[in-house]
């Protein structure tokens, strides 16, 4: 029986990319779990952001720096994945550096938390609406973020376009598309509870772009 070995190179790439694979699920995971079992918490009220604050807070900050550390390490599989296959200047550098601010938006979440804010956590006021220096850079790391998220599905949404792959150049498209349009809407509506729905199932659905497009290239 013979055995392969597989260079180093591609093992540390493969393995970079299947960060970038389970980073969504696990985000989604550890997200929906607290969403349906932290006490005065509604997931069609409360955007995921609010769950670092309280005494089980540290569970949603470690969840923004474990996910966007995996994101990030997705980001360097797939520069070195197009590098090798020979995209275009676009896809091979833009691309897989938009995923990356993704990933970095995802750190300064954890380092600059949500404010409290419509009722979260227990005994903050419903109207409570104040803006504190962390609670502006926590809107400053979701623009950078989410931000980078839209312009990767549209830089990547070209890149399959160009290479004959239909499905998932549309499938990227539509992603970047519906998140903006979900993004907008939030910031928008002033936390109406259509806009936290849309904007929860458009995370969801930009999570699942991130897995597929790594597991695309893994």
């Amino acid at each position: 029986m013979s055995t392969v070995t597989l260079p180093a190179a591609r093992i540390s790439t493969r393995a970079m990319l299947t960060g970038g694979v389970v980073a969504g699920p696990l985000y989604v995971a550890v997200w929906l779990t607290q969403a349906f079992t932290r006490d005065g918490f509604d997931i069609t009220r409360h955007p995921a952001s609010l769950l670092a604050n309280g005494g089980p807070g540290w569970i949603q900050t470690a969840n923004f720096i474990v996910s966007g550390l995996l994101t990030i390490a997705g980001a360097v599989g797939l520069r070195q994945t197009l590098r090798a296959g020979g995209s275009s200047v676009r896809g091979r550098v833009w691309g897989p550096r938009l995923v990356g601010a993704y990933g970095f938006g995802l750190l300064l979440a954890a380092a600059f938390p949500a404010d409290p804010a419509a009722g979260f956590p227990v005994g903050t006021p419903a109207d409570y609406a104040e803006i504190s220096t962390r609670g502006m850079g926590h809107f400053v790391a979701g623009t950078i973020g989410f931000s980078g998220l839209i312009a990767a599905c549209l830089v990547f949404g070209a890149h399959y376009r160009a290479i004959g792959r239909r499905t998932l150049a549309r499938f990227s498209v539509v992603t970047g598309i519906l998140f903006f349009a979900a993004f907008a809407g939030l910031s928008a509506g002033a936390g109406s509870r259509p806009t936290i729905i849309a904007f929860d199932l458009a995370v969801i659905l930009g999570w699942t772009w991130i897995t597929t497009i790594c597991r695309d290239k893994r």
